[in-house]
């Protein structure tokens, strides 16, 4: 009869065991789920869909402080337009461009884009290229065309052209055949409204300072630039799966400069992926300030920016890409790309990324413009930043805006307290079973 008691209960015992899995534990992430797919690039919600000609004849015309999106073919090049008025005809326009290839791309580190501005005479402004680098993987790459106001060559009103073609070593009938998908953001910036500095700043502060220390606070960034999450000087905590890209922004005042480190957890396994993770930093029109990227073995390690100057007008006139980059204030686009080989090596993760970012040097008034930048605000620094960067609670925990960790407490919580409910339920239920069982066989 012993045998019957322990049916009586095995009625019982499945269904709670499930609830228990399906609510207490999991609830309470005692069972983490199975890594996601990266998440693709997020575009500007507002971009205007605008698709490229073989030629200037029928060029498609871009405005400043609008946002594109276009594709760009495996072969040949596109051409847009950029008009310039007599208002516009001093001052400098930037012409960012951001290639998405999919996920399922075969690049090489030497694969991209290039883009080039030049004059009705078919004479080049500038050339920029974007690469996709040590971490073979695809991901956005953002190459920025310009046209600067008071060079020797491409002055005046009128019609640029704005070229957009591909860097690739032949990967046709592989994965990275096909369109990639393109943003295209132009800028404009004013003259001075008086003469300003003509020549780069003189010596500055480039030693390595030490990494800010501290527990982490959790915020995980942002899929495209328009989607970048902000933040201030910290050290901040996401995770990553192979082939994801995220996007914060850093605003700077002039005077200001940022440094930043990130750190790349350990994972279980051996080999050895180069260009694992890789840091970038981008100015407010998306021109590549500097990147750096790290090889793993599995085992965590950090990898650091250079140290960067402050902002100021003036480093336009210097040499070094890295510090023309850091030529106005506004809001500084630092990126993390986690190579999707990682997945092959040590498993799809997540991972842990740490982010250690200082923001230091006297902020003071820029020089000031004879117009209005387009779009409005572009070189203002958001104060955004400050106000929704996480703020250290006890127990290194964080708060944002909260919203995110109260989701995942009242998840927490309320899965909790329905799987106790639910085992309350299932052992009165079991009790009573057992409690007619011996009514009904009292000599069992």
């Amino acid at each position: 009869m012993r045998r019957h008691r322990r049916t009586a209960w095995g009625r019982y015992r499945a269904p709670l065991t499930a609830a228990i899995l399906a609510l207490g534990l999991c609830g309470t992430g005692a069972f983490p789920a199975a890594a996601a797919d990266a998440p693709g690039y997020a575009f500007s919600p507002g971009a205007r869909t605008v698709e490229g000609a073989t030629g200037t004849a029928d060029a498609p015309r871009l405005d400043a402080g609008r946002v594109y999106r276009g594709s760009l073919p495996e072969r040949g090049r596109l051409t847009y337009d950029l008009h310039l008025t007599e208002a516009d005809a001093d001052a400098t326009a930037y012409v960012p461009v951001t290639a998405v290839p999919p996920p399922d791309a075969t690049v090489t580190a030497t694969d991209g884009i290039r883009v080039s501005v030049r004059d009705a005479h078919g004479t080049a402004c500038s050339y920029a290229t974007a690469r996709f680098g040590a971490a073979l993987s695809p991901h956005p790459v953002t190459a920025l065309g310009k046209r600067e106001a008071g060079k020797a060559l491409c002055q005046g009103a009128g019609t640029y052209s704005v070229l957009v073609e591909r860097l690739d070593t032949g990967n046709a009938g592989t994965g990275a055949a096909g369109r990639w998908d393109l943003e295209i953001a132009p800028v404009l910036e004013p003259r001075l409204s008086a003469p300003g500095p003509s020549e780069a700043p003189g010596n500055w502060d480039s030693a390595t300072p030490e990494p800010l220390a501290g527990a982490p606070r959790d915020l995980a960034g942002g899929a495209g630039f328009t989607a970048a999450r902000p933040l201030g000087q910290g050290v901040w905590r996401t995770t990553l799966v192979p082939g994801q890209t995220q996007f914060y922004k850093v605003p700077l005042d002039w005077g200001r400069r940022v440094r930043a480190t990130a750190e790349l957890g350990g994972a279980q396994g051996h080999g050895y992926v180069g260009g694992a993770l890789d840091l970038a930093l981008y100015n407010p029109v998306r021109g590549l300030a500097d990147d750096a990227s790290l090889g793993y073995t599995g085992v965590r390690r950090p990898v650091s920016l250079v140290p960067l100057p402050p902002v100021e007008y003036a480093n336009r006139y210097a040499a070094p890409a890295a510090v023309t980059a850091l030529r106005f204030a506004g809001d500084y686009y630092l990126v993390l790309h986690l190579s999707d080989r990682l997945g092959g090596t040590f498993g799809r993760g997540p991972y842990d990324v740490t982010l250690r970012v200082r923001v230091d040097g006297r902020a003071h008034a820029g020089p000031g413009y004879a117009g209005r930048p387009v779009p409005d605000g572009v070189f203002t620094a958001t104060e955004r930043g400050a106000v929704a960067a996480p703020v250290a609670v006890a127990g290194g925990g964080s708060r944002g805006d909260g919203t995110a960790l109260k989701l995942v407490a009242a998840g927490g919580f309320g899965l909790g307290t329905v799987s106790l409910l639910v085992l309350g339920g299932w052992t009165v239920a079991a009790r009573r079973a057992q409690s007619r069982f011996r009514a009904q066989n009292p000599t069992a």
